[in-house]
C-alpha cells in the first residue's frame, strides 16, 4: 500500500525465503494474478471493493480460465456472458480451477460475441464465488489432495462494474493474468512456506552424507546453475516492468524454464532417495518429497503447456511461422473447436 517499486517486493520475498513461515498458497493466485489484473483493467468500483481486502488477506481469489474443451487453446472457450441491462448473465463450465472451493471471488473470461473471431469476442469479469448459480466440485488428484476444481455457472448475474476492461477485449485481460501467472511459476512461485526447494535439496544431500560424492555434487551443481540462469531471465523481465514496459516472451521463457527446473529437481531427488521416497517410515527428508514429485507434472500444463510456451518463443523470439491450426479470422460460431468437434 506504500506505492513502492516492485523491486522492493522482490527484495522482501528474497529475505522471506530464508525463513520458515506459514504457507501462503491460498493467496498466491489472488495476489499474484487476479489483483494485478483488477488493478490494470478493473473499474474504480471493483478496485475499491476488492483490492484492499485481498491484500489484507480478507478475500481469496481464483482464476477461472480453462474449460473441458479449452485448455492451452484458451481462446476456444465456450462459457458465455449475455448482457441484461446493467448486468451480465454468465453460463458455462470451467475446470482445473485452483482453490475455487476456498475462494471469495474469481476472474472469469467468457464469450460475449460469437460472431467475432475467437480471440476477439471475449470479455473478463469478476464473479462472486458465493453468488447464486455458482457450483464448485473439487477434483481428487494423485497426490491425495483436491486443489483443483470444476466450476459451473448457471445463469450467474454479474454487475457491469465488475467487468474487466472493454467489452470483447477479454483476450488482453487474460494475457495480463497469464503473464503474471507465468512469472510466478517461472520464479518457483506457489506460496510455499519459505526456505526454497533448492535449500531443502542441499540439506537432504548433507543429511544422507552424499555431499562428498562427485557425481551427486555435479548433478546438484547443474540444478543450481539452471536455477540461477532462470533467475537472470526473470530479472530481465522485471527490469522491463520497472522501466514501464510490458514484458513479452520473457514470461513464457520463465514459465518454461521454471517447469523444466522443477522436473530436474524431482528427478534428482528421486535418484537420491530411491525407494525411501514412496514409504513413510518416519525418516527425516524422505516421504515429504512425494507430494512435490507427484504434483510437479501438473506444472507443465498450468499457465500454458510446455508446447504452447515453445510456440510463443518460436514465433516471437525466433521468428518461426505460426501454428497452421490457428484460425484467427473466422467467426467463433463457425469453428469446430473444443467440445464442438464432431
Amino acid at each position: 500500500g506504500r506505492e513502492l517499486p516492485a523491486a522492493y517486493e522482490r527484495a522482501y520475498l528474497r529475505l522471506e525465503a530464508q525463513y520458515e513461515i506459514p504457507s501462503q498458497a491460498p493467496f498466491v493466485i489472488g495476489l499474484g494474478m487476479v489483483a494485478p489484473t483488477i488493478l490494470a483493467h478493473g473499474s474504480e468500483v471493483a478496485k475499491d471493493l476488492y483490492l484492499q481486502k485481498m491484500y489484507r488477506a480478507d478475500l481469496v481469489g481464483c482464476q477461472l480460465f480453462s474449460e473441458p474443451g479449452a485448455g492451452s487453446d484458451l481462446a476456444s472457450l465456450q462459457t458465455k456472458a449475455e448482457r441484461d441491462g446493467d448486468e451480465w448473465i454468465i453460463t458455462g463450465q470451467k475446470v482445473w480451477t485452483t482453490g475455487a472451493q476456498f475462494s471469495d471471488l474469481g476472474e472469469v473470461i467468457a464469450r460475449t460475441d460469437p460472431d467475432m473471431p475467437k480471440h476477439k469476442g471475449l470479455t473478463g469479469f469478476i464473479v462472486d464465488m458465493h453468488a447464486p448459480g455458482v457450483e464448485v466440485r473439487p477434483l481428487r488428484q494423485m497426490t491425495g489432495g483436491a486443489s483443483f476444481n470444476e466450476v459451473f455457472f448457471n445463469e450467474v448475474r454479474v454487475r457491469d462494474d465488475h467487468r474487466l476492461g472493454d467489452v470483447n477485449n477479454g483476450w488482453n485481460v487474460a494475457l495480463t493474468t497469464l503473464m503474471n501467472e507465468r512469472a510466478a511459476i517461472g520464479a518457483g512461485g506457489g506460496g510455499g512456506g519459505g526456505i526454497n526447494m533448492y535449500t531443502r535439496v542441499i540439506e537432504m544431500v548433507r543429511h544422507f552424507g552424499l555431499d562428498t560424492d562427485p557425481l551427486i555434487r555435479n548433478e546438484l551443481a547443474n540444478l543450481l546453475i539452471h536455477q540461477k540462469v532462470a533467475g537472470y531471465n526473470n530479472q530481465r523481465a522485471m527490469d522491463k516492468i520497472k522501466a514501464g514496459q510490458l514484458p513479452g516472451p520473457e514470461m513464457s521463457i520463465a514459465k518454461l524454464a521454471g517447469t523444466l527446473n522443477s522436473l530436474r529437481l524431482c528427478d534428482f531427488v528421486s535418484k537420491v532417495l530411491g525407494p525411501k521416497l514412496i514409504a513413510d517410515n518416519g525418516e527425516w527428508g524422505t516421504y515429504a518429497w512425494s507430494a512435490l514429485i507427484l504434483g510437479t507434472p501438473g506444472g507443465r500444463i498450468a499457465g500454458g503447456s510446455d508446447e504452447i510456451m515453445r510456440n510463443i518463443v518460436g514465433e516471437r523470439v525466433l521468428g518461426l511461422p505460426k501454428d497452421l491450426g490457428i484460425d484467427s479470422k473466422s467467426p467463433f460460431k463457425d469453428l469446430k473447436v473444443g467440445t464442438q468437434k464432431d
